[in-house]
């Protein structure tokens, strides 16, 4: 008997129960699936992380006070800011903008909105941050030096201040003060279960200052590095400067070894961007691990249903063991059978995998790794040779004589 005969027989016992090979394939169709789309979703996840990261710029570090109640001789004010513009000590460094943020009620002829990030910093806070302005301007370090109420707003404030109308220019006020809009940012992609990064306002630091927060410690320093590939040297200079500042041991320093007594903390977004994305692997390989315990169980079915079948067919393989089939035939007309239910699902699932991964899955979009793709139907594949060889080796190795006597 040749390989077609023999497959035309494993086709014709795999469609003898076609309800009973459905529910088989269908655990196979669930195990694929799930192992694709969850990959999928981990993947989409990382690759959220990272450009979340990324769009603050892997050349910018970000200080904050650790310190507690704001004691004044460890709080990091403006002064202690414009110390780290030092040419000298710290050449490295490019722009430093000091941010202090409240959250604050925008009214604009009537109309109200809440605003949790009301931003006070400098000019260069838009470059450091990649925030860039959309539509209209900017303001000056005149603005920041005169103290003017210009303000720069984000999408989400003008869609909700501002429909149908053209924002820039308009005067709004905040916290009793009026502010003008000069300009509106540019969009920002921003996902469900993620603080919105479009609800926005950005004013002088000084204007801030005067109208919402009062003259005390800045909330953060925004340092942006003279090159990504001197955020290392720059988080030193930065380090060495505070210390000096701030009069503290460099054991203690946000740069040494034990961070934890410093009243300061430097976040290195290259850094965070690296450790995040290790983090994410690591999710993405556990929900690949979980997703592949039901490809294992669907294998399991197809171990099940295979052993069913022969012995629902023990008569019909001694005939043919009779008739003089060999061992050989038995065997591969049953891996055959295995391995077409295992293949069938598999395809199945990853048509499955494609068409969930059109959708956002808990607030991410899931991105298909191809790699995981043949690996599902290699796995598949596999599964079916496997889990198939048992039952297929039990029918092989039926004695004619006891097969035609099975009832």
């Amino acid at each position: 008997m040749n390989l077609f005969e023999i497959l035309r027989f494993a086709v014709r016992g795999v469609t003898a129960n076609k309800l009973r090979s459905a529910l088989t394939t269908l655990g196979i169709l669930i195990g694929v699936g799930a192992v694709i789309l969850l990959v999928a979703v981990g993947n989409g996840s990382a690759k959220q992380i990272t450009d979340r990261i990324a769009a603050l710029g892997t050349n910018t570090l970000t200080v904050q006070s650790t310190s507690r109640g704001g004691a004044s001789s460890t709080a990091i004010t403006v002064e202690t800011a414009e110390a780290l513009r030092d040419p000298v000590l710290a050449p490295d460094v490019r722009s430093v903008s000091p941010v202090v943020s409240a959250s604050a009620t925008i009214t604009y002829q009537g109309a109200d909105h809440s605003v949790q990030q009301f931003v006070g910093t400098y000019p260069t806070y838009f470059g450091a941050s990649n925030t860039p302005v959309g539509t209209g301007t900017a303001f000056t370090e005149e603005d920041v030096a005169q103290g003017r109420r210009v303000l720069v707003i984000g999408r989400t404030v003008a869609e909700e201040l501002f429909p149908g109308v053209e924002p820039v220019g308009a005067e709004v006020t905040v916290g009793g003060s009026l502010f003008t809009v000069v300009g509106v940012l540019e969009e920002k992609s921003s996902s469900s279960g993620f603080q919105d990064a479009n609800d926005v306002a950005i004013a002088p630091l000084t204007a801030v200052q005067q109208t919402l927060t009062g003259y005390g410690p800045v909330s953060s320093v925004v340092v942006e590095a003279a090159g990504s590939d001197r955020v290392d040297e720059a988080q030193a200079q930065i380090a060495t400067i505070l210390d000096q500042r701030l009069k503290v041991s460099t054991t203690g320093s946000g740069n040494g070894s034990n961070p934890n007594s410093s009243p300061y903390r430097i976040q290195n977004a290259s850094q965070l961007l690296e450790t995040q994305s290790e983090t994410a692997d690591t999710f993405t390989v556990l929900l690949g691990a979980v997703a592949g315990i039901s490809l294992l169980v669907g294998g399991i079915g197809i171990t099940n249903i295979m052993l069913v079948t022969v012995t629902e067919r023990t008569r019909e393989i001694g005939i043919r063991k009779a008739l003089g089939a060999p061992r050989r035939v038995i065997l591969t007309q049953f891996l055959a059978e295995a391995t077409m239910l295992s293949l069938t699902g598999g395809g199945l699932g990853v048509a499955a995998a494609l068409i969930g991964s059109r959708f956002t899955v808990v607030g991410v979009k899931p991105v298909i790794v191809p790699s995981s793709i043949a690996l599902a139907l290699g796995v598949s594949v596999a599964i079916g040779l496997f889990f198939g060889s048992v039952p297929a080796s039990r029918a092989a190795g039926l004695r004619p004589i006891d097969a035609l006597r099975y009832e």
